[in-house]
């Protein structure tokens, strides 16, 4: 793949195939090998050995303190985070998100000023949190180094996708636990997914929102402010409720388009778009793949010829047709395209990357989707 092409003779015979992990913002070029300097391994190492605090485990495997504030005292026990086991000694002070999804969970509980960076973004900021998040130092807007994680001394890291927190990304938990700073992975990313092949994954269950409801609660838990957690949860459940109440969408079909248009990755059955059809109850074009995003064609896109068009609005520039204007460019101007019933009628909903990604801005996808199949007549 090329990134940063516009080409407007795209070639349209790719045939179905695994997508590289691209679905997801594309990492820097950044070493990943740099050797550690003894300082930030002393003082990485140091911070958690100086926090322990006076929490016990729990039969569930987590304990919190109680209040909305959060408290230095807390401690966390993970048995399973995406195979790993998570032991948090005290609420973090200086937590580093990595990913985009990762980081607005935590300003979204409140928690800019107990966050030293975040990384890999693919979108502006969700708004309501843009105050919050000048005050977090952006370390760079795709993957950083290994070494740069480090510079800020971290005493916790967060991540919404396993290939962050692997080889290839920014260096894998193992690196992290070494130094004694304890990291979080999205379970969205793990539960019911077998990560072992090319591409993005291959979802051996539907993803639900609960596993990202289940996601807020870990990381406000970890943070000491689970009141917080459970307040957001609440509110997000409340704008699922509102925006499928009332509607039957039950005949319209629908498509979801992340990113590339040379070699286009479309959304399978049971990812974050899964979630969006399912609440809705849509069909998604290409609900007979289990993977997450693989690339197919054009001529197949042709053939499924979906009523809506769910297409990303990214502003990185890693690959041909990342913002949504270019990618209706394309479809209006191509041979192949300019024909399909919903580029015909117009028929597009522009959502941003996060809202395509299991994260809490998948219920802004619910919510733009409905409005749009309503706004075009294909609500019962």
């Amino acid at each position: 793949m090329s990134p940063d092409a516009e080409d407007s003779s795209v070639p349209l015979a790719h045939p179905v195939r695994s997508a590289a992990p691209l679905a997801h913002p594309v990492r820097s070029a950044a070493p990943l090998a740099h050797p550690v300097r003894s300082a930030v391994l002393l003082v990485a190492g140091a911070v958690l050995l100086t926090g322990c605090g006076s929490g016990s485990d729990s039969g569930s495997g987590t304990t919190s303190s109680s209040g909305a504030k959060a408290t230095d005292s807390v401690r966390t026990v993970l048995p399973d985070n995406c195979g790993q086991r998570v032991e948090v000694d005290r609420a973090p002070r200086r937590a580093v998100a990595l990913d985009q999804g990762s980081a607005e969970i935590l300003l979204s509980l409140g928690l800019a000023d107990r966050m030293v960076g975040t990384a890999t973004w693919t979108d502006p900021v969700l708004k309501g949190l843009e105050k919050a998040n000048a005050t977090v130092p952006r370390l760079a807007d795709r993957y950083p180094s290994f070494e740069k994680v480090l510079d800020t001394e971290p005493d916790f890291v967060s991540a919404s996708f396993l290939y962050t927190l692997g080889k290839g990304g920014v260096a894998p938990r193992e690196q992290f636990t070494k130094l004694g700073v304890p990291t979080y992975l999205s379970p969205a990313d793990c539960v019911g997914k077998d990560n072992s092949g090319d591409g993005d994954g291959v979802r051996t269950e539907p993803l639900t929102m609960d596993t990202v409801y289940g996601e807020v609660r870990d990381l406000a838990r970890i943070f000491g402010v689970p009141e917080r957690g459970e307040k957001l949860v609440g509110e997000l459940r409340a704008r699922v409720e509102k925006a499928k109440a009332g509607a039957d969408f039950g005949d319209a079909s629908v498509l979801y388009w992340f990113s590339d248009s040379q070699g286009p990755y479309m959304a399978g059955c049971c990812g974050a778009p899964g979630i969006v059809s399912g609440t809705l109850g849509v069909k998604n074009v290409f609900d007979d793949t289990k993977e997450e995003w693989p690339q197919i064609n054009w001529e197949t896109v042709v053939d499924r010829d979906p009523d809506v068009l769910v297409i990303a609005d990214l502003t990185r520039k890693a690959q041909s047709a990342e913002s949504a204007a270019k990618k209706i460019e394309f479809l209006e101007s191509h041979p192949v395209t300019r024909n399909m019933t919903a580029v015909r009628k117009k028929r597009y909903v522009v959502l941003s990357g996060q809202a395509m990604n299991p994260t809490i801005r998948t219920v802004e996808g619910i919510e733009k989707v409905a409005a749009a199949l309503r706004t075009y007549g294909l609500a019962k």
